[in-house]
């Protein structure tokens, strides 16, 4: 097997003029190969870095996620959702995870959440944690996240528990000290097969990666913006380009505006999500993500209107 898997590390570390990209079925043959154990592990460090030196593009990501998906068994049977959510942020400024507070506000409005991640490399509160505080916790099992989309339209399905070779994967980064492409194609697992996905992306370069696997992979909708620490978080500071690929529709980008003035607060999840404080910045990038969901669902034509939708979706979030 190794021998095999030789020709994927040789193609892409060959050299000036001869090396190449590898074409999206050698992408699923090679990593299929890593997820089921057939390759050295001096190969796979080898296969990951040099990936990553050559520049991610879609054709490869789109190949890593359906070896991905096929080994993690996705989608998983019984979890149904509207949004699929990645949280795979490793920001080391951020705080608290305001997202999840927008993602929950969705669910309590009858959107089905699918969130899947881990923070494991971040220095800011966890999604777990978080859950904790706010009485949740994150699903056990796929069997546990059907019950909890059923119970309440929100689960969290932790990369560990989605996968366990791709989490040892990920993990990897401890020992190179560089992310790998694994970063980007856990983005795209999509576990619940949902008609809608948001992304969020630490640099630029990575919108056109994501948006072109997703056209690739035939994913219906997705929508990817440059957000804090990576995550699916809006800033209310600035304006922010929305970067969507829709089936039958293509490609379009959309401005939201700004919400608010630059500020600093210190302000606890747990009690802004029961409005027990005064928390203008924090309540604006809830308010700016739930919009940015909301637009991306289609509930409504533009990012303003989504924005005016925000207000009211927050104000209901326990009706």
């Amino acid at each position: 097997m190794e021998q095999e898997f030789a020709q994927f590390v040789a193609a892409l570390g060959r050299g000036p003029g001869r090396s190449r990209d590898l074409t999206q079925d050698e992408a699923r043959t090679a990593f299929g190969m890593i997820l089921r154990g057939e390759a050295d592990p001096i190969q796979v460090g080898a296969f990951l870095m040099l990936l990553r030196y050559r520049g991610e593009n879609p054709a490869t990501i789109a190949g890593l996620v359906e070896a991905a998906r096929a080994h993690a068994g996705l989608p998983l049977a019984g979890v149904e959702a509207d949004l699929d959510w990645p949280s795979y942020g490793a920001g080391r400024t951020r705080g608290e995870p305001w997202f999840l507070l927008a993602a929950l506000a969705l669910a309590g409005q009858g959107v089905r959440v699918c969130m899947h991640g881990t923070n494991e490399f971040g220095q800011c509160a966890s999604v777990a944690s978080a859950l904790q505080r706010l009485g949740l916790a994150p699903a056990r099992d796929a069997a546990d996240a059907a019950h909890s989309l059923r119970a309440r339209n929100f689960a969290y399905l932790p990369l560990a528990v989605l996968s366990a070779p791709l989490d040892r994967l990920l993990n990897l980064r401890r020992l190179f000290g560089l992310r790998s492409p694994v970063n980007t194609l856990v983005r795209l697992l999509d576990p619940a097969d949902a008609a809608v996905s948001v992304d969020g992306v630490f640099h630029p370069s990575y919108v056109e990666t994501h948006l072109g696997a997703a056209e690739l992979l035939a994913r219906r909708c997705l929508v990817v913006i440059k957000g804090g620490g990576g995550e699916v978080e809006r800033s209310p500071f600035k304006a922010l380009a929305a970067y969507r690929w829709k089936c039958c529709e293509g490609r379009a980008e959309f401005v939201f505006p700004v919400l608010c003035e630059r500020g600093e607060e210190a302000a606890d999840l747990v009690a802004v999500w029961r409005g027990e404080v005064l928390a203008p910045v924090a309540e604006a990038t809830v308010l700016g993500t739930i919009a940015l969901a909301w637009f991306a669902l289609g509930r409504v034509e533009t990012p303003e209107a989504a924005d005016l939708a925000a207000v009211e979706i927050w104000k209901n979030r326990f009706n």
